[in-house]
């Protein structure tokens, strides 16, 4: 195949992809088929045995995931102990997938509720430290609406009125 023929983002790929490190890839691998019915793609493991690259899709998002490497730099958020990132996922249906995300091991870090922006969401800790955003958005609303919305927030309770 010629250069010039090969597509600068791959078939499957979206512009951005999640590529996460995790302290037990292919553990993680089979935590998000069971959590989020991820499908797998593909898995290179090193001479090791750890994960140098592998893959799931998520919908129709793609996934990555490596073993940590700390000669690399590849550290995960256990090891970091936090990440400052939150993976965002629509779903059509947030309270099952909630549900069978925690089934499959996930801690729920805010409850599922209706929120002032028209979603109803909720946020999960997976087993490796990721952080997932949930949602099922229920109403589209004008960014006034939003902001309206918002300022009657009640924030002592994180709820929305």
């Amino acid at each position: 195949m010629s250069k010039s023929s090969v597509k600068p983002i791959p078939e499957g790929m979206h512009t951005l992809t999640p590529h996460l490190v995790c302290a037990g890839a292919a553990d993680a691998i089979e935590f998000y088929k069971k959590a989020f019915n991820a499908v797998e793609g593909y898995r290179l493991p090193g001479p090791d045995g750890k994960l140098m690259h592998g893959s799931v899709v998520i919908g129709d998002s793609m996934l990555m995931l490596v073993d940590e490497n700390p000669a690399w730099g590849a550290l995960g958020p256990k090891s970091l102990k936090g990440s400052p990132v939150t993976i965002h996922l629509y779903v059509p249906g947030v309270d099952a997938t909630v549900a069978q995300a925690v089934a499959a091991g996930a801690k729920v870090t805010m409850p599922v509720a209706d929120m002032f922006w028209g979603d109803r969401y909720g946020v999960l800790q997976d087993p490796f430290g990721h952080n997932w955003s949930v949602a099922t958005h229920q109403r589209d609303l004008s960014p006034q609406e939003i902001q309206e919305a918002m300022a009657k927030m009640d924030t002592t309770n994180k709820t929305c009125t």
